[in-house]
């Protein structure tokens, strides 16, 4: 894991020492592994393996400086230029330049840290000190202030996961804040202010029509240039490999010790996202591929990593598409093989995140195919949630009266249902949704909540219905006690209450980006449980200029079925890549949850185990013997919803791994300084209570 780690005091004489604050006995604390950015009186640390190139900080004078952790395609003089942009209070163009990166200003006693649009780059405070402690990870700030579990934030997490006034601002540990995606903090002098620096859109008056061939151009130079921050960074090669091992090649010594291959490498699923991304860094000037000298010798081809399940059929297709598009001769092939031991659910170890996430039980999957990799290595995470069209975006066009353009995605659904009543159901559905006010929509999730009213999509047009609202519960919802349920269900009465003026956007748009912030959550936990020593994964599609010029696409676009294959289409031919395999962008859904059906199958014994006295039943979350019995019925093969399941299973295992925790992320602090430090008491019936501060500490112990 690397983060940056800093505070802001109520005064310049607050801190003592080098860089550092008094803990509790009069020592100085410092973080554990840190290089120190500047000091006092408003510290700034970077923690973790960080590679010299990635960590960047251009002065202007002693009192006005900037740092920039990441990948990040602006030049020194260009970050100086922004300070005294900055100094006026603008922050929009610190967010603007190619690359993924956080970006801290100091002005004076002014400390301002943004965060990404996405959520993969979250920026995190807490109070602490007499003023304010922020950081990159929620974990450094929970051992600093020795936090306690958030059970009402945890219960939201699997109650209505995408469902931001269910989780407002909070995380796992208790007095943890988090920064929403799109916003920044400010501190001045220890005080904490959070602006947002993207312009909000009326709901008054519809958005001007956007030419649709110019929308997909700026897609493109946006990826185009996002993939172009990568090459033109400095290449890292990994430790050099200690020496030949009997029966093994170099590729695999290098998987076996958990090294990368030196250079630049992608993804090569056979879908359209990867398959983009590996098509334009192949195709850009430059060195993409490995090093001379090292690894194979390849010089400038990029490294394709294709990974076949050989446990689950349906994806011959795939990788059939992946094969002919590695027939270029810019790319160097490898298809890595798993069986049932890679299967979701299969191999449950792996390390302490900073968050839980459902991609903790696809982690050792995802590791396999990034142990092939390289160093630097490209992945298509978040190309659907930032091109694809929730369901509600059908509500958006007829809000400004674009009603036309509902024909094609409602015919597409009526040809997969075969029915003649599909057009009305979702035309009155998205209608109903379009006249639905925000707090409306919150407070009928909290009704199905407390009366338990959980719906089961059967098909495309179901869930297509399901989501035409404002807001759903979380696929684990039904699992859940009634107490976590009632106390989820108060959040969301009071969100109502907080948000009687509407949440100020577009329904469609609004569930678009807490699926996307969702998603790109869940994508930093993966890369902190599958990672991979000296690699670095990389997500343009998650980048702010992209996810900006994807957010341009017109709605009547969008909304088309097929529409995020002919998008990345349309920017390989505009960077000149026109030969693309048949069937290029077909979906395939299917062999994902027959993979995950399969490894619950597999690992159902150890499953069961795992919740034989899970620590959410202690928390009260969850009955043990009802999540026993949906993980038997799922593995027999019961139409359960199988990402609710997964849900609870990384909640449990993440639970465990905090709770199997040693040490602390600070040095010079006494040993009680780090997050939950009590134990789990017998909690049922009382989760309201613990979670509104009313119950005495409460959480893992560390």
């Amino acid at each position: 894991m690397r983060w940056l780690v800093g505070w802001s005091s109520t005064a310049a004489g607050a801190a003592i020492g080098s860089a550092g604050a008094t803990g509790y006995d009069g020592e100085t604390l410092h973080p554990v592994g840190s290089q120190l950015l500047w000091g006092d009186p408003d510290p700034l640390w970077a923690v973790g393996d960080w590679r010299p190139d990635e960590v960047r900080v251009v002065n202007s004078d002693a009192q006005n400086r900037i740092a920039v952790l990441g990948t990040c395609a602006a030049s020194d003089e260009e970050l100086r230029r922004s300070l005294f942009t900055a100094r006026g209070g603008a922050l929009r163009h610190l967010t603007t330049w190619p690359g993924s990166y956080t970006a801290v200003v100091q002005v004076g006693r002014r400390i301002t840290v943004c965060g990404d649009l996405a959520g993969a780059r979250p920026v995190f405070h807490t109070p602490w000190a007499g003023g304010t402690a922020y950081a990159t990870a929620a974990l450094p700030l929970a051992d600093l202030v020795e936090a306690n579990l958030d059970f009402a934030h945890l219960a939201a997490l699997l109650a209505a996961p995408e469902v931001p006034a269910a989780l407002r601002d909070t995380t796992p540990y208790d007095g943890v804040r988090r920064i929403a995606p799109g916003h920044a903090l400010v501190l001045r002098a220890g005080a904490r202010e959070i602006v947002g620096y993207e312009p909000v859109a009326s709901l008054a008056v519809a958005a001007p029509p956007a030419d649709p061939d110019r929308a997909v151009d700026a897609v493109r130079d946006a990826l185009v240039e996002a993939v172009r921050a990568r090459l033109s960074a400095p290449r890292h090669v990994p430790d050099l490999d200690p020496g030949p091992v009997p029966g093994m090649g170099p590729a695999e010594r290098r998987a076996a010790r958990g090294m990368p291959v030196p250079g630049i490498g992608a993804d090569l699923s056979g879908g359209p996202a990867s398959g983009t991304l590996a098509l334009l860094a192949a195709g850009l000037p430059g060195r993409p591929g490995t090093l001379l000298g090292h690894g194979t010798g390849a010089g400038e081809r990029l490294l394709a990593v294709t990974f076949n399940d050989l446990a689950v059929s349906g994806r011959e297709a795939e990788v059939e598409r992946a094969g002919t598009l590695a027939a270029n001769p810019r790319l160097h092939h490898v298809v890595v093989t798993g069986g049932e031991e890679t299967l979701p659910f299969a191999d449950l170890d792996g390390p302490l995140t900073d968050e839980p996430g459902p991609s903790l039980v696809t982690a050792a999957r995802h590791r396999a195919r990034f142990a092939a990799g390289s160093a630097d290595h490209f992945t298509g995470h978040g190309a659907r949630q930032v091109l694809d069209a929730h369901p509600a975006r059908l509500a958006d066009l007829l809000m400004d009266r674009k009603r036309r353009h509902l024909v094609r995605p409602v015919a597409a659904l009526a040809r997969a249902d075969g029915s003649v009543m599909v057009p009305a159901r979702v035309y009155g559905a998205a209608r109903r949704l379009a006249r639905t006010p925000y707090r409306a929509g919150l407070e009928l999730l909290a009704e199905r909540l407390m009366r338990r009213r959980f719906d089961d999509p059967k098909g495309a047009v179901d869930a297509s219905l399901a989501g035409l609202a404002w807001a759903r519960p979380g696929p684990a919802a039904r699992w859940l006690t009634g107490e976590a349920l009632a106390e989820v269900s108060v959040l969301l009465q009071g969100g109502a209450d907080r948000s009687a003026g509407g949440s100020g956007q577009r329904p469609g748009e609004f569930r678009a980006r807490a699926v996307l912030a969702r998603s790109a959550a869940d994508l930093r936990v993966l890369e902190q449980a599958a990672e991979i020593r000296s690699q670095r994964l990389h997500a343009p599609f998650l980048d702010n200029q992209v996810v900006r010029a994807c957010r341009a696409l017109p709605e009547a676009l969008r909304v088309r079925p097929g529409a995020r294959s002919a998008v990345l289409r349309a920017v390989l031919e505009g960077a000149g890549v026109t030969d693309l395999p048949p069937g290029w962008g077909a979906p395939s859904h299917a062999s994902s949850a027959a993979a995950t059906r399969a490894g619950l199958r597999v690992a159902a014994d150890s499953l069961v185990d795992l919740f034989a006295t899970p620590l959410l039943a202690e928390a009260g979350l969850v009955e043990a013997r009802v999540v026993r019995k949906a993980l038997r019925d799922a593995a027999a093969g019961e139409p359960l919803p199988l990402d609710g399941l997964a849900d609870l299973v990384s909640l449990e295992l993440w639970l465990g791994r905090l709770l199997a925790r040693r040490g602390t992320c600070w040095t010079g602090t006494p040993a009680r300084a780090r997050a939950v430090p009590a134990g789990i008491p017998p909690r049922r019936g009382a989760l309201g209570a613990g979670a509104a501060g009313a119950a005495g500490p409460a959480g893992l112990s560390g």
